[in-house]
């Protein structure tokens, strides 16, 4: 069994109040390159980890309060004993004798890990961005290894629904933030209680319940000149988005070369969406659009190469995740509807239901719009239904035709 390290200065707080006020911590060694630090202030008293960088340097982390005026409870409060063990959990992993050569990652850090894995893998880098928006000072600059209590992170989640996030939207930013957590547990194993985030910020029930707003094609046609009047520009953005149903991600991958208008058929080659989990191969596939579309986007691409983008902002540059909010709720106001409710997800979700009543299989309509027939079951099963019901009726019998009195028997052969 391992020695027990002692320090008469910071065992007891009796002996650590004795200590004078000053800035320098006073230290004790707990393990190989390896001291726990303690900042005696006039008020509350702090608790720091102090480990060699492995390149003649050392690094320093603060992680707790001192129970000078408190007792401790093992979390933000500690004794002299946790705050020993606490540092060495920091500092390094048993399961590598190096790990205390890298600074423990903060969860500010971890999202900046993150953020930075989507985009090499082409994934959606808004995954990060939405969690960050979200996240306080205090928390981002919280250790994730010293992160063992799922309280913090239920404190978290609850904390969205009381800013007014819908659940489903709750636990999208909560997926994302574990994902975040996990990515960088896999890069560092001192980090071994991911047991509190995945419990913390557990998925809210309940929180699939279909509230996609579907809006007439009357009401579309009015957005559509409205996001002209706005620019040149957004007027293609979003009649293309009424058009195809696909989202603003997959619009603004778009290249030049994915028109195929000079078809009897003309068609855009349309780029998946970075939707699920690892890496997700960007794939093309064919989606149908209007002649009168195609004259447009012609014109538009006239100069370009055919890696160009096919959809630009008015100063030339890409759309971005978030460009087209501010102006689409002006079109969405100037064609009398609601921009608190209509967004531009809005035209998705009618696009999808309008090829469901038009008899549109649907297995069709989910490959045309890049997810699945179990996503169009789950979300759309209100309108699939009218769809099924329409289908069904056709084949319903008449009661009404008369009846022949004469009643041919058919014989089936052996």
């Amino acid at each position: 069994m391992p020695r027990r390290l002692r320090s008469a200065t910071l065992e007891t707080r009796t002996a650590r109040l004795k200590l004078p006020i000053r800035k320098k911590p006073y230290t004790a060694r707990v393990a190989p390159g390896v001291r726990v630090a303690y900042r005696r202030n006039e008020t509350a008293s702090s608790w720091s980890v102090i480990a060699a960088d492995g390149k003649g340097g050392n690094w320093m982390q603060q992680f707790a309060t001192a129970d000078d005026h408190e007792e401790a409870n093992g979390e933000t409060v500690l004794d002299f004993w946790q705050a020993t063990e606490r540092a060495r959990i920091i500092a390094r992993s048993n399961k590598d004798p190096d790990a205390d050569r890298g600074k423990p990652i903060t969860v500010g850090k971890a999202l900046d890990s993150y953020e930075a894995d989507l985009k090499a893998r082409d994934g959606d880098p808004y995954n990060a961005q939405r969690v960050r928006v979200h996240l306080s000072d205090t928390l981002a600059s919280e250790t994730v290894a010293l992160l063992t209590s799922p309280r913090k992170f239920r404190h978290w989640r609850d904390g969205l629904r009381k800013k007014g996030l819908l659940p489903a939207s709750v636990n999208r930013t909560c997926a994302a933030f574990q994902a975040a957590l996990e990515h960088a547990a896999s890069l560092d194993p001192r980090i071994t209680n991911q047991s509190a985030w995945r419990t913390g910020l557990a998925a809210l029930p309940d929180a699939e319940q279909s509230r996609n707003i579907i809006i007439p094609d009357d009401a579309v046609l009015r957005v559509i000149p409205a996001a002209y009047e706005e620019s040149p520009q957004f007027g293609r953005l979003v009649e293309l988005a009424a058009v195809t149903g696909a989202r603003v991600s997959q619009l603004a991958r778009l290249e030049v070369g994915d028109l195929q208008g000079d078809r009897a058929d003309p068609r855009l080659m349309m780029p998946s969406a970075r939707n699920g989990k690892g890496r997700k191969r960007i794939e093309r596939r064919p989606v149908p659009i209007p002649l009168n579309l195609v004259t447009a986007l012609k014109q538009a691409s006239v100069g370009k190469s055919s890696e160009a983008p096919l959809l630009t902002r008015p100063d030339g540059a890409p759309w971005r995740h978030s460009d087209h909010r501010h102006p689409f709720a002006r079109a969405v106001k100037a064609a009398g509807l609601d921009p608190a409710v209509v967004t531009l997800y809005a035209l998705r979700h009618s696009s999808i239901v309008r090829q469901l009543l038009a008899n549109v299989p649907i297995r069709v309509v989910a490959v045309q719009h890049d997810t699945s027939v179990v996503m169009l079951e789950r979300t759309y099963s209100k309108h699939i239904a009218d769809h099924a019901d329409a289908l069904s009726r056709r084949a319903l019998l008449d009661t009404t035709r008369p009846v022949r009195k004469k009643v041919v028997i058919l014989k089936v052969p052996n």
